[in-house]
């Protein structure tokens, strides 16, 4: 360090100076300045992106919040209309019941009318055939009890004994 003191020259010192803040002023005039802008707008930059993820964060956060209220909206419509749907089921079934029930009792009315219906045809058709069958075992017995003078001459007799006993 001694021997740095021994050979200081002040015109080498001045010229040395000289450069050394003419070299600051050149850097500051043309390369601090555009060093200065380009850290400056980068800084700049990196704020507005960070301000930008941050409004992006905030709303995918709102827009989480709006798809999971519309997803519990959605849920709750369907259950409301799958309860109705449920009703409606409900209701087509008992109706259809009733209905079914309704024309069971009709059809068993109207199978008991025709059965009564058919019987009374039956016994008239049964008690027209009887008379026709007893009026023609009377012919027969008729014909028979008056083909003989002796024979027709008692029923006369018979007949108007009955007359005046009744």
């Amino acid at each position: 360090m001694e021997k740095l003191i021994n050979q200081f020259e002040f015109g080498l010192f001045f010229w040395q100076v000289l450069i050394f803040v003419g070299l600051i002023f050149l850097l500051k005039k043309f390369a601090w300045k555009p060093i200065l802008d380009a850290v400056n707008d980068r800084e700049q930059g990196i704020k507005d992106a960070l301000l930008s993820a941050e409004n992006a964060r905030k709303e995918m956060e709102n827009l989480q919040a709006d798809n999971q209220r519309i997803l519990n909206e959605a849920r709750a419509e369907r259950d409301a209309m799958l309860k109705e749907a449920r009703e409606m089921k409900e209701k087509l079934i008992a109706d259809s019941k009733n209905e079914a029930q309704a024309q069971g009792q009709k059809m068993i009315e109207q199978a008991k009318a025709a059965i009564e219906s058919e019987k009374n045809a039956a016994m008239a058709e049964l008690k027209s055939q009887v008379s026709t069958l007893s009026l023609s075992i009377a012919e027969k017995l008729l014909k028979e009890e008056l083909s003989n003078k002796e024979s027709q001459t008692k029923l006369v007799e018979k007949m108007l004994g009955d007359v005046k006993l009744n």
